[in-house]
């Protein structure tokens, strides 16, 4: 024969509150492992542009980034820029440096290529294209999604390591070439992995790809 055991108030109340908690944690879980789940997905097909020539779009974890440059402000380093595109040269290359909640970095094309990165290195490599001098002479305000050339370790020089700023950087005027900007896909920028006591990421992400607009109808599918 059963007995059926009558539950007190409290111990009603305590059921309630663990699987309350369960819930939460589940869904917490759910959240931290999509990290995606809320970033809207930008479509390239969908969007308008006027000057598609000046138009790159950077495929992420969390989805495309479509960013505009600018070569009335840097022609020399935005003319740079566009033919290590052409070349596929930011292909698998890793966010090496990640400042949260301020800028992403990358573009070390000698020791952050995946499947071949030098941790040791990283951050310092040279490309084969060389040193060039930076163009910051106009006037250009580096604010929120600013894209520009990062400087090499051999001073006030560049490569082809490049920033994106999560945040505004007035003082960034004057000291660094600008590129462009991010028009779409700003907040897949925001959940790029980063280092958790330093600016240098173990185990970073990569950019899966960056290509100029008219070259997008030969992408994958995955990036469409």
């Amino acid at each position: 024969m059963l007995v059926k055991i009558k539950q007190s108030k409290s111990e009603k109340y305590l059921l309630i509150f663990l699987i309350s908690l369960a819930i939460m944690t589940l869904s917490s879980f759910v959240v931290i492992k999509n990290k995606c789940l809320f970033v809207k997905k930008v479509k390239v097909d969908n969007l308008v542009f006027e000057n598609k020539e000046n138009i790159i779009v950077m495929n992420v974890d969390c989805g495309n980034v479509v960013i505009e440059l600018l070569p009335e402000v840097s022609p020399k380093a935005v003319i740079r820029f566009k033919n290590m595109i052409a070349n596929n040269e930011y292909d698998n290359i890793a966010f090496h440096r990640v400042v949260e909640n301020f800028l992403v970095q990358a573009g070390d094309l000698e020791f952050g290529k995946k499947g071949n990165i030098n941790y040791t290195y990283i951050g310092s490599g040279k490309s084969k294209y060389g040193l060039i001098k930076p163009e910051k002479d106009k006037p250009f305000d580096f604010k929120k999604g600013s894209i520009g050339f990062a400087k090499s370790k051999s001073g006030d020089m560049e490569d082809s390591e490049f920033f994106i700023l999560l945040s505004d950087a007035p003082l960034f005027e004057g000291e660094y070439t600008p590129l462009g900007r991010v028009t779409h896909g700003f907040k897949a920028l925001t959940k790029i992995k980063s280092g958790n006591k330093s600016e240098y990421v173990l185990r970073p992400e990569f950019i899966n790809s960056l290509r100029m607009l008219p070259e997008i109808s030969n992408w994958p599918k995955v990036c469409q």
